[in-house]
């Protein structure tokens, strides 16, 4: 039986990443988008947290009732701003970070996190130490933002937004002892490019992701 799943966007350029990955896979993705939702958090200083956790949630019941079987955020500021909201759907509800901050905290090195859109980070560092606490796990992490590169992409610049994540990913691993990883779904393309010339491993959240959706809704393959 086809599994139906519904993603939640940030921006469109994420469900290509999702559709790729999960390729081989029966599966049926329905895809919404919503960019206004971070525009206004990032740039309405009136916009209030009550407002943005209100429109989250209408868009998950939303999504819930079109007859889907699972729900995928892949957003993690939405992820941050549902936070222990309760949500009165009965449709599982999978996050990107969770298997991410999982394979984390399995890591015992140091280790240093990029990021590009500087409004993601609190959110996402905030879930990870909570998440690292309630595993017993203590992590030794440094943040990076890739400054001026976010608006790139949401401008639709994407090889421009690739081309920075790339330059600053090959000087990380050259200069970095430490294990560097990529926290936004929109820096995969680039993780993948980098760690494929560099044979150096690169964590990113898309393949932590489709090794829990395997497992957690029981994909079969086509």
């Amino acid at each position: 039986m086809t599994t139906r799943l519904a993603c939640l966007h940030m921006h469109d350029s994420n469900i290509a990443y999702i559709e790729k990955a999960l390729s081989a896979y029966d599966v049926e993705l329905m895809h919404f988008v919503d960019p206004g939702l971070m525009y206004r958090i990032t740039h309405d200083e009136t916009f209030q947290l009550s407002e943005a956790k209100k429109k989250v949630k209408e868009q998950i019941v939303w999504m819930s009732e079109c007859q889907v079987d699972a729900i995928l955020i892949t957003c993690t500021n939405y992820i941050a701003i549902l936070a222990e909201e309760a949500l009165p759907i009965s449709v599982p509800i999978i996050k990107i970070d969770e298997p991410y901050f999982e394979h984390l905290c399995t890591i015992d090195s140091p280790q240093m996190i990029a990021f590009t859109n500087p409004a993601t980070v609190k959110g996402t560092m905030d879930r990870l130490h909570d998440y690292a606490k309630q595993q017993g796990k203590a992590l030794s992490l440094e943040v990076r933002i890739i400054e001026n590169t976010f608006e790139l992409m949401m401008q639709g610049r994407t090889k421009e937004y690739n081309d920075e994540i790339t330059k600053f990913l090959h000087k990380a691993i050259e200069n970095e002892e430490k294990m560097v990883s990529v926290a936004q779904l929109s820096m995969v393309d680039a993780a993948q490019e980098v760690e494929a010339i560099s044979a150096k491993s690169i964590v990113n959240p898309l393949r932590t992701l489709v090794d829990s959706l395997v497992k957690e809704l029981d994909l079969k393959r086509k």
